[in-house]
């Protein structure tokens, strides 16, 4: 989260960072990441952005700040003026309008599912996700749908490995 860390990053062939909301958890001492901001993300992804110039640097959509197609685009331009060249937002199917109206404006997109944390208290904790049969159908067939809005990537959070690998082969885009 820090201009230094990140040059070392940068230095030592680490070719892709993600300024998380995690931060939440890990330098604000929360139990969760509900509390970071828009603005916390672009301080963090300016610093982050000093130290890497090279680096390709993915900004995290903090909870909340993407519940529409206007604020999901206002924030996401915050994010991107302060050095970003993605941003990431956590969910399923219902982020597709969201996620069209991004790639529409030239805004790269990393779809995240499976634990989602900033659903944390609707999951009931922090839970492997996918492990019956009809939500690890669900996972992969909301997955698609973020691919066919426009996401670049997609991130694959606390599932089974054999979810995983059904999700790897369920779509075109680099799964992480």
């Amino acid at each position: 989260y820090d201009a230094s860390f990140s040059q070392l990053f940068q230095d030592n062939a680490i070719h892709v960072l993600l300024v998380g909301d995690s931060m939440g958890m890990v330098l604000q001492g929360g139990s969760d990441t509900l509390g970071v901001t828009n603005q916390d993300i672009a301080y963090y992804t300016r610093c982050v952005r000093a130290g890497a110039k090279d680096t390709f640097v993915i900004a995290d959509m903090p909870f909340m700040t993407y519940s529409n197609v206007t604020d999901t685009c206002k924030n996401a331009a915050e994010l991107m003026r302060a050095g970003a060249n993605m941003v990431k937002l956590e969910g399923g199917e219902w982020l597709y309008d969201s996620i069209k109206a991004l790639t529409i404006q030239g805004i790269p997109v990393c779809g995240h599912v499976g634990l989602t944390p900033q659903s944390v208290h609707k999951l009931g904790g922090y839970k492997v996700q996918g492990k019956e049969e009809d939500a690890a159908q669900q996972m992969i067939d909301e997955a698609v749908i973020l691919e066919e809005a426009g996401a670049d990537l997609i991130v694959v959070e606390c599932v089974p490995s054999s979810l995983g690998r059904d999700l790897s082969q369920a779509l075109s885009i680099p799964v992480i």
